[in-house]
């Protein structure tokens, strides 16, 4: 399996626009991509800005898969403006 975390600071005025269509990229990503089997949203409690995401995958081609979807193209525009920074990490699951 492959994991994907992702960090994002959110800038403070666009924090409710990105929770929502966070929350529609989430709920799409588990509907939509069969390989897609976890996605977890989570938001620091000290810092609402900050939100963190679990993804699993089947393989690193079912995440790219993911990242060519045409809903996450539409994501990823929409909300491109929103975010300060992002960090994208992809881990090898061990058993």
């Amino acid at each position: 399996m492959y994991v994907v975390t992702v960090e994002f600071i959110v800038k403070e005025n666009f924090l409710d626009l990105f929770h929502a269509a966070m929350m529609e990229q989430a709920a799409n990503s588990l509907k939509l991509e069969k390989d897609c089997h976890h996605f977890d949203v989570a938001i620091a409690e000290n810092a609402p800005c900050r939100f963190f995401l679990y993804e699993l995958y089947t393989d690193k081609v079912a995440f790219d898969h993911h990242l060519d979807s045409e809903h996450f193209k539409i994501f990823n525009n929409l909300v491109t403006e929103w975010v300060s920074d992002k960090t994208v990490q992809g881990w090898s699951l061990q058993s």
